[in-house]
C-alpha cells in the first residue's frame, strides 16, 4: 500500500516514520515534500504527518503549515475515507485544519517535555487499535505543546463515541495526574474523527517500533494503519 509520508519544513521525524513503516510487509511509504502540493499525494493510500516543528512552530504549533496547498488534499483524502495519522506536530496540524476537534496547548509546565511514557489504549472499536484493545503500552513524546484542550460538547461527544484510544497512565494503567505529562484535559493522548480514519497522538509510535530503541509498543499501531489502508 502506497503511505505518503508529509515532510514540511521543519519536520524532523520523516525518516524515523518511514523505517518504521518499511517494516511492515505490503507497506510502501515514500516521502513527499510539502511544496510538491496536490501532485505529491495523487498516489497515496494513506498518509502520515510526522512530528518537528514545522515552519519553527511560528505563530502557533502547526499553523503556518496548516495552510498549506497540500493540507487541502490532506483534507480531501480523508473525507473519503482514506487512513490519516498525525504524530505529535502532526496532531497539531490536523487540529489546525480543522480534521480533529480542539486545540493543542503549550505543556502544563511551560517547558518541552522529552520521555518515555505510559499510554492506556482504550476498549473502544477503532482500526488503529486492533489486538492491543485495553493495553498498556510503552512510548516516547517530545513536545512542548501537547496540552490536549476542547470545548465541552466535542469532549462529549469525544467521550460518549468512543474517539480517545490513547491516555496518559502509570505503569499499571492507572489514569492518574502524575501521569499526566503536559495537562492535558483527561490524560488524552490522541483522538480520532467522527468516521474514525484520521488518528492524532502525541506519543511517536515509530520511535517505540524495535526492541532496540526500547519499545515496540508503538510498531501495532502503524501495522493497524497499514491494514487499514487496504
Amino acid at each position: 500500500m502506497s503511505i505518503a509520508v508529509i515532510r514540511f519544513p521543519g519536520t524532523n521525524s520523516e525518516n524515523d516514520v518511514l523505517r518504521a513503516l518499511n517494516q511492515i510487509p505490503e507497506a510502501k511509504p515514500y516521502l513527499v515534500p510539502s511544496r510538491k502540493g496536490l501532485a505529491g499525494l495523487k498516489d497515496a493510500d494513506g498518509i502520515v504527518i510526522p512530528g518537528g516543528f514545522s515552519y519553527g512552530d511560528y505563530l502557533r504549533a502547526g499553523a503556518v503549515a496548516s495552510m498549506e496547498v497540500i493540507t487541502e488534499g490532506i483534507r480531501d483524502l480523508a473525507e473519503d475515507g482514506k487512513p490519516v495519522i498525525g504524530i505529535s506536530n502532526g496532531f497539531q496540524i490536523l487540529t489546525e485544519t480543522g480534521l480533529l476537534p480542539g486545540a493543542l496547548l503549550p505543556n502544563y509546565s511551560a517547558r518541552f517535555v522529552c520521555k518515555w511514557v505510559y499510554v492506556r489504549v482504550s476498549e473502544s472499536p477503532s482500526v488503529f487499535i486492533e489486538n492491543i484493545e485495553g493495553a498498556v503500552i510503552r512510548v516516547p513524546i517530545a513536545h512542548a505543546e501537547g496540552n490536549y484542550y476542547c470545548q465541552n460538547e466535542h469532549l462529549d461527544a469525544l467521550n460518549h463515541e468512543g474517539r480517545i484510544p490513547f491516555r496518559y497512565c502509570d505503569a499499571q494503567g492507572e489514569i492518574t495526574t502524575d501521569a499526566n505529562p503536559n495537562g492535558s484535559i483527561e490524560n488524552i493522548a490522541g483522538i480520532t474523527n467522527q468516521k474514525g480514519n484520521v488518528l492524532g497522538m502525541m506519543p511517536y509510535p515509530e520511535r517505540a517500533s524495535r526492541p532496540v530503541l526500547g519499545s515496540s509498543d508503538g510498531l501495532q499501531i502503524l501495522d493497524n494503519f497499514v491494514r487499514a489502508t487496504k
